[in-house]
């Protein structure tokens, strides 16, 4: 089972940023106003925090939701968080989310082959989550859809970056 010590202190920032980052890519995909980014970002929370209590949560899952329990490490993740946007025009952010989950991918293949797949699978459902917050469109709540044809999209191009089919995502 991997966990921290698995990882170097560069790519232990990407692994905690990742909930970060994909939330981060539903949300630039369909920007849905303050109460919708409000609603989407705690979507993550919540995974964080559905994760913690979950006995049955895979270990470098409740690794890195115990170490984002610590000052320093959400710290950490937030500063890498803005590293991969700085700079970025509204178009790109989606891009660059996208971009980042395929690295963490491939990092999380080599470095925690048996932990891979539930962890990608989580990311996922993050994303998932967050799509599902908020909806998109209509006026003031009414109307609208659940998750837009962007953020549909976006979770394919989220699935196809983590290479998993989990929850039904689209597989490149």
């Amino acid at each position: 089972m991997a966990n921290k010590a698995s990882f170097s202190a560069e790519e232990w920032s990407r692994v905690v940023a990742s909930p970060m980052v994909a939330s981060t890519a539903i949300t630039a995909a369909e920007p849905s106003g303050l109460w919708g980014l409000l609603q989407e970002g705690m979507a993550g929370g919540w995974a964080l925090l559905k994760a913690k209590q979950d006995s049955t949560t895979n270990a470098l899952v409740k690794a890195v939701v115990d170490d984002f329990a610590n000052g320093e490490a959400r710290a950490m993740a937030q500063e890498r968080v803005q590293t991969i946007f700085k700079g970025a025009q509204p178009a790109e952010l989606t891009q660059r989310a996208v971009d980042e989950l395929r690295s963490v991918a491939s990092l999380l293949d080599s470095k925690a082959p048996d932990d891979s797949r539930a962890f990608k699978g989580w990311l996922q459902e993050i994303a998932q989550k967050a799509a599902e917050a908020a909806k998109e469109g209509g006026f003031l709540g009414f109307g609208g859809v659940a998750v837009s044809d962007a953020e549909k999209e976006t979770l394919a191009q989220i699935a196809a970056a983590l290479q998993s089919s989990t929850l039904g995502g689209a597989q490149s």
